[in-house]
């Protein structure tokens, strides 16, 4: 697990609520018929945050547990979700989720994975899993070669954002993937997804990562200047099209 993992997006709430993705409702319909969703199956969102994929499942009638270790982060779930009475919010962590043994029919999570401990949150889901339930992996990974903007946003990270090599979710590789599946392994889907900025927009949806340097950091001021000078290189109509596909990962746990 990455040090400090569960307190690190705690002075990035307001722009993780304001500018990160969300998720295609397409994928709904999609675990219905994949994984054999629902309305009256239970979920686990294991690492929520600010409930941006909880959300999905709880218009879709679902109760559902949000697991998130994170004061902030789930403050703004609970408060973004306070009108779904089949919200229950769960002050936990994805190694320990509190939650009841064999409780649960489908297990997602949503750009969080690559902060579990994978063997110990393994150990956790086989606990919670109904006999027979899926575990669903969600993340939104932006696209690096799609366009040249795409292709120097890339390099900026690269340049100015600490510890992106470290913790980007592009770490978890295939192999960690079926390790954490089992033998019987599991199965992947896209969807399509993109989000349009203005430069505010831009910034808020750099600031809102984890590596991005924040105030006072010598790189944070030089990475907003470059970003400004990116934005204007780029922007159309005073817009830029951030663009990523949202990949699921996901299959019943072997043994």
């Amino acid at each position: 697990m990455i040090k400090n993992s569960t307190t690190r997006f705690s002075g990035r709430v307001e722009n993780y609520v304001k500018y990160r993705p969300s998720y295609p409702a397409a994928i709904i319909p999609f675990l219905q018929k994949a994984c054999g969703l629902m309305t009256e199956s239970l979920v686990a969102d294991i690492g929520s945050g600010t409930g941006k994929l909880t959300e999905l499942f709880l218009k879709n009638g679902n109760r559902v547990f949000g697991v998130e270790p994170n004061r902030e982060m789930r403050e703004a779930g609970e408060r973004l979700l306070s009108d779904y009475p089949k919200f229950q919010s769960v002050h936990a962590t994805a190694e320990a989720t509190t939650l009841a043994d064999h409780s649960i029919e489908l297990i997602v999570a949503g750009q969080a994975f690559h902060w579990f401990d994978r063997e110990a949150a393994r150990r956790e889901f086989f606990r919670i899993l109904k006999p027979g339930g899926c575990v669903a992996l969600i993340w939104n990974d932006r696209k690096i070669n799609a366009s040249p903007f795409l292709m120097d946003y890339e390099k900026l990270l690269v340049t100015y954002a600490t510890e992106y090599r470290e913790v980007n979710h592009r770490n978890v590789d295939l192999s960690m993937l079926g390790s954490f599946f089992g033998p019987d392994g599991f199965k992947h889907a896209e969807f399509p997804n993109a989000q349009v900025f203005d430069w505010a927009g831009l910034q808020g949806r750099l600031l809102s990562s984890s590596y991005a340097p924040e105030a006072g950091h010598p790189n944070h001021a030089p990475m907003l200047q470059a970003l400004d000078k990116l934005f204007e290189r780029y922007q159309s109509d005073g817009k830029v099209v951030l663009a990523c596909d949202t990949m699921v990962y996901y299959g019943q746990f072997s043994e």
